[in-house]
């Protein structure tokens, strides 16, 4: 199983942008996925999750109203759109999904994508 980021890169702030993660091995439906960042000297921060089946959604607060996560089954990748960005959101953006296979769970991340938002 595999996680491939892509869609970050170099925005002033306020605009947008659309992270797209694309999962290989497994059906991104049938699993919870998540976009966390990492900014430099600062702990991994969850941002976003998006759950299995009915597709409720959830956002920490730090980017709630800015940022939204979706999902294209058909596709099967996880977006996560960006929107009103600061130079606060500056970061290596990742998604990650746990899986679960003969009862045993799995982690897995992507290699991240960096978003620098210029002020």
């Amino acid at each position: 199983a595999q996680l491939v980021e892509s869609g970050g890169g170099l925005v002033q702030a306020g605009g947008s942008l659309r992270l797209s993660c694309v999962a290989s091995g497994f059906t991104v439906e049938k699993y919870p996925i998540g976009w966390f960042r990492q900014a430099p000297g600062k702990e991994r921060e969850g941002l976003s999750c998006i759950s299995s089946f009915d597709g409720a959604t959830d956002y920490a607060d730090s980017v709630k109203g800015r940022f939204t996560i979706s999902r294209d089954n058909a596709k099967n990748t996880v977006y996560l759109q960006m929107d009103s960005l600061k130079p606060e959101d500056t970061a290596v953006y990742y998604c990650h999904a746990t899986t679960v296979l003969v009862g045993r769970e799995y982690d897995h991340w992507g290699q991240g994508t960096q978003v620098t938002v210029s002020s």
